[in-house]
């Protein structure tokens, strides 16, 4: 009885914590919708006063970026924004043939005018975060606007952006990422999904109520003040924007985030490409609740409640942790559920915690309507839509929470960048892109097992118990096994 007691307790542990995170989503709803019906105007540069239109500074990090290097310097050329006032920064810590072609296309630009340096490193200590350094000890701009390789600003991005900058006390301004290649398949119309409820919900959830939310590393405009004030960028974490977006706020600066202002950009549309994304960012999270626990904790700056949002919020990562051990415990616990008739009661009330689903469906559904419109059809497409997320990213699970792990556990890694594609359509090929990992993660082979683990997770549905079977758990088990089965095929073969 002392395993099967130490099943429950952890198993019960990791189910409470799912339904505190899905409370706060909950609450993140309720902030979000308050915001709708709040006064949004504010005090703003006036651009038709050339005095008043201040300096700015593009940074591009870039690193082997073969495939949209010419896309991301061509659009950026386009920017309305007066010349004379802007200066781009081309970061290039690139170790093959491109640092060449962006040299000579970046010669061409000039001719027209464009104040545009190409600043590269022999030593590429700290990765992006070294990058954006460097490039920061000779920026002329007195605001540092950021942008990956693969995003596609709109011409009139910084007129938009900018000029919230007249408050003093903002140190950032922060945009929303769209997706040129949403519908290309199954793995981004899911990736979509899961970053449009981080860019609805939670940013705006807790941006609306004064609690802190991070510059998301690309399309976002920082005030270089702020960025020397909170300490500048540190490459000790994976996420460097998330750790540079708490330091900043603890020091009383404010963050601006605009849901109106999209940001195109390219998803990774291999699933080694989403992985590394994916592991990268999830320890990076640990590994900022790592660095930041004590200063939230500590700080005299902000609420109590806002303490509680800082937290759940560098916790996010490790929700996928409390996900794996839910999964992988419910086999066992179903057999303890028909095998001790004296816990009946226990799991009665533990069924009350399928309202976590509930939550977040709910909660997700509003971040949908907003992007696809409301209606009867688009509310079945999203009901399909909500399960084929939910199946993935518990696909997932394992792989990011190994990422968790290493994160809180202190385990240092490379800066592993998300090859870039430049595809947007089915007609568009990724196979022969030089930058992809040809080696397969040994974690698949752990996913493929795991997959036969939860179809035999279906198989005890029918078996256990004296009454013809127990499918509480079926549902569960299947999202879990089509789930695992899509992650490790698709891993597998490489292909969308």
């Amino acid at each position: 009885m002392i395993l099967e007691t130490i099943i429950i307790v952890v198993y019960t542990i990791a189910i409470l914590l799912i339904f505190m995170y899905a409370l706060a989503q909950l609450n993140l709803l309720f902030n979000y919708l308050s915001s709708k019906k709040a006064d949004k105007t504010c005090d703003t540069f006036d651009f038709a006063n050339e005095s008043e239109v201040p300096l700015v500074t593009i940074q591009l990090p870039v690193f082997n970026e073969m495939y949209v290097m010419e896309r991301l310097l061509d659009n950026i050329a386009l920017l309305e924004y007066p010349k004379h006032k802007l200066e781009i920064q081309v970061l290039d810590d690139s170790t093959d043939e491109t640092v060449e072609t962006t040299r000579l296309h970046i010669e061409q630009l000039k001719t027209t005018g464009l104040d545009i340096k190409h600043i590269t490193r022999t030593d590429r200590s700290g990765f992006k975060a070294g990058a954006l350094k460097e490039g920061l000890k000779v920026a002329k701009g007195e605001y540092i606007a950021i942008f990956d390789a693969d995003f596609l600003p709109k011409k009139n991005w910084l007129k938009r952006t900018i000029p919230y900058f007249k408050d003093e006390k903002i140190g950032v301004v922060q945009t929303r990422w769209g997706h040129i290649n949403r519908n290309y398949s199954i793995l981004t119309k899911i990736q979509a999904f899961a970053l449009d409820a981080h860019f609805t919900l939670e940013q705006v959830g807790r941006n609306s109520k004064g609690h802190f939310i991070n510059f998301n590393g690309t399309a976002g405009v920082w005030r270089k003040e702020c960025i020397l004030d909170a300490g500048n960028w540190e490459g000790d974490t994976l996420t460097e924007d998330l750790d540079l977006s708490y330091r900043a706020q603890l020091k009383n600066w404010k963050f601006k985030y605009l849901e109106d202002v999209e940001t195109p950009a390219e998803l990774p549309v291999v699933i080694s490409a989403a992985r590394s994304q994916q592991f990268r960012w999830n320890k990076g999270g640990a590994e900022n609740f790592r660095k930041m626990f004590v200063r939230v904790v500590k700080s005299d700056n902000i609420s109590t409640k806002t303490k509680i949002h800082g937290l759940l919020h560098l916790l996010n990562s490790t929700m996928f942790l409390n996900v794996f051990i839910v999964a992988v415990l419910s086999i066992p616990m179903l057999y303890i559920k028909n095998e001790y008739a004296h816990l009946r009661f226990y799991f009665y009330f533990m069924s009350f915690f399928v309202m976590s689903t509930i939550i977040f469906f709910v909660c997700y559904w509003f971040m949908y309507k907003q992007i696809y419109g409301s209606g009867f059809k688009k509310f079945f497409g999203y009901i399909g839509m909500f399960f084929t997320f939910f199946s993935i990213a518990m696909g997932f699970s394992l792989h990011n929470s190994i990422a968790v792990l290493e994160g809180h556990a202190g385990k240092r890694s490379d800066f592993v960048r998300t090859p870039k594609f430049n595809i947007s359509s089915l007609k568009d090929s990724w196979k022969g892109n030089k930058y992809l990992r040809k080696k397969v993660s040994p974690h698949v082979i752990l996913e493929g097992i795991l997959t036969l683990y939860f179809a035999f997770g279906l198989y005890s549905a029918f078996v256990v118990g004296d009454q013809g079977g127990d499918f509480g758990l079926f549902p569960f088990h299947l999202m879990l096994f089509l789930g695992f089965g899509y992650v490790f095929l698709k891993s597998l073969t490489s292909k969308i």
